[in-house]
């Protein structure tokens, strides 16, 4: 089997080996070139030692010298060059006490988390497949490398990442890895909100973010998200639902675009519901009350997670709204649009066309037709470029200041009167009959 190498891969592993040593491509980009996936980097592995593979290069950074890593930069571009190694005992499920460095390319591949990582590749030898990776991607298998139990001892972090590559790569797990993810899933609480948080963004934003059933089936989210727990066991009885929460949210994710924050939205959706969950007269389920709710409990999860403040605002904003259905005419769906902020639009609509994708056929095509029109005349008051802003009024504070008001908050009361003016009636957004407008309010 071929490979095509990358030039600049390719004469650091040439470099290495007219020096005496061995060196291959290895890990993630091999599997993904046999996959015809671009790979994202280049990592080479090396019977030289840190010392001898920093003599051979004039440009190198020593980004993890314990461990036998040392950056190679060609022409500004990084490539990992890491010393063949065989780890210490683990003490913490993440790190090994100690390493040891090997002349032996197959001890370093076996260290490795699944077999489609542990292959390795030089133009002069060619593919080293020791522990059946080709085997497992064309059979769509993720398998550990030899006991599956010691490499999630090793680092907890791999069973997250056999789910994360069955996403992404749409493969299933073998029997033995899946076991042993049930058996350990409760070490994850020794790993950082950062990894975990990491991991769970590819899973959802990949080509199957259904995993997330797995994730939870193996313990995982027990750890990591017991929240989901909650959803994935909370009943829904109302003609609106055919799923569990967990079990909608689920469909629903398979409805939404892959973008990062409209998954993260969806997960969270309806994150509240089991707390709000009450029995109506009409011996039916109800929720009254979980889009604000949830707005609050999103933050708290993405701020334990250590999600970024950008991100946190955006999702809590959507899963805070997304249930906002204004009767539809223009004037209330500026108000919703103001309500809500623009910056949940237009992303809000495709959260509540997943929503209702994933809910039964109940009034589904009428609930389609309204997020429709919805739309449509959210899109109309974008085209007539309507204010939905205070920034967009014809007057600003320093016209009231002219008028001889001074900035405080009646300033502020006055601009939002102003805008509810414009909210009611757009063609009021004129300078004369705002100011005009502006008079009357200060006069009472």
């Amino acid at each position: 089997m071929e490979i095509l190498l990358p030039q600049k891969a390719a004469f650091i592993i040439d470099t290495l080996q007219q020096a005496g040593h061995e060196a291959y491509a290895v890990g993630g980009c091999i599997r993904d070139s046999i996959l015809g996936r671009q790979p994202e980097d280049w990592d080479i592995t090396t019977s030289a030692k840190p010392d001898e593979v920093k003599r051979l290069f004039p440009k190198t950074i020593d980004t993890g010298i314990q461990h036998g890593t040392v950056t190679v930069l060609v022409e500004r571009e990084g490539f990992e060059v890491t010393t063949y190694r065989v780890d210490g005992k683990y003490e913490d499920f993440r790190h090994p006490k100690e390493v040891t460095f090997t002349p032996d390319l197959i001890e370093d591949l076996k260290r490795r988390d699944f077999t489609m990582n542990a292959m390795a590749y030089n133009r002069k030898d060619g593919l080293v497949d020791a522990f059946g990776g080709v085997s497992d991607l064309n059979a769509g298998i993720v398998r550990c490398v030899g006991c599956a139990k010691q490499r999630f001892q090793e680092d907890a972090l791999r069973m997250m990442r056999a789910v994360r590559f069955a996403a992404q790569l749409g493969f299933s797990i073998d029997g033995e890895t899946k076991a042993a993810v049930k058996e350990l899933s409760g070490t994850l609480v020794h790993i950082s909100a950062e990894r975990i948080q990491a991991e769970l963004t590819k899973l959802l934003v990949s080509a199957h973010p259904e995993q997330m059933r797995t994730l939870y089936e193996l313990g995982i989210t027990g750890v990591m998200l017991p929240e989901f727990d909650r959803m994935m066991r909370a009943a829904q009885d109302n003609p609106h639902h055919c799923y569990t929460v967990g079990g909608h949210t689920i469909a629903a994710l398979m409805h939404t675009p892959n973008d990062k924050i409209l998954r993260l939205a969806v997960l969270l959706h309806d994150v509240a519901k089991p707390a709000c969950r009450s029995r109506g007269e009409d011996g039916r389920d109800h929720f009254h009350g979980h889009p604000q709710l949830g707005g609050k409990m999103a933050g708290q999860i993405l701020r334990r997670l250590k999600y970024d403040n950008d991100t946190i605002s955006k999702v809590c904003r959507l899963v805070q709204w997304h249930d906002d259905n204004p009767p539809l005419l223009e004037k209330s769906v500026r108000r919703a649009v103001v309500r809500a902020g623009q910056e949940a639009y237009p992303a809000i609509f495709a959260v509540k066309r997943a929503d209702i994708l994933a809910q039964s056929a109940y009034k589904r095509l009428e609930k389609l037709e309204y997020l429709k029109g919805y739309e449509a005349l959210y899109q109309r008051i974008l085209e007539k470029r309507q204010c939905l802003t205070l920034k967009e009024l014809a007057v600003n504070g320093s016209d009231l200041i002219a008028m001889g008001l001074k900035p405080g908050p009646k300033m502020g009361q006055v601009l939002k009167e102003l805008l509810e003016v414009v909210l009611e009636e757009p063609g009021q957004n004129q300078k004369d009959i705002l100011l005009s407008k502006a008079a009357e309010i200060l006069s009472f």
